[in-house]
């Protein structure tokens, strides 16, 4: 599966069970990114593409255990994201570029040697200023 997560300066994703940030340009991105493919999310992430459902979306609460090897994933929080490690081929992850109040983090280590970054850009955002959006792989392995 293909993870996609948006996290701040330090990795934080979610705060009180809240997002940080509803940014409409990034969400405009990632469909853009997933067009075509299957795009897994929880019914709370579901609620920022209510106006998008003619996409493909598919929302579950185990969204996760459900989608396949070339699915994209939306994750906002992390909880359960380490007990799917193996399944990930790639992330595509979503900097904030600043720091917002945290209490779920992002738990993988993209620099631990086992991920490979093959993009990086920089966009503006309706919310942001700037956001950085990478793509990484596991080292080894092509998409």
């Amino acid at each position: 599966m293909i993870i996609i997560a948006c996290i701040d300066g330090k990795k934080g994703m979610m705060f009180h069970g809240r997002r940080q940030s509803r940014d409409r340009v990034l969400r405009e991105d990632m469909l853009r990114e997933c067009a075509g493919k299957k795009l897994w999310m929880s019914p709370y992430s579901y609620a920022l593409f209510e106006n998008h459902a003619d996409t493909g979306i598919l929302a579950s609460e185990d969204f996760l255990a459900a989608a396949g090897r070339e699915d994209y994933c939306f994750v906002e929080n992390a909880d359960a994201l380490a007990d799917y490690l193996e399944k990930v081929q790639a992330v595509l992850l979503y900097r904030w570029n600043r720091t917002y109040p945290a209490d779920v983090y992002f738990p993988f280590d993209l620099a631990d040697g086992s991920w490979e970054l093959k993009t990086r850009e920089e966009f503006k955002g309706s919310s942001h200023e700037r956001i950085t959006r990478e793509w990484y792989e596991k080292a080894g392995r092509s998409l």
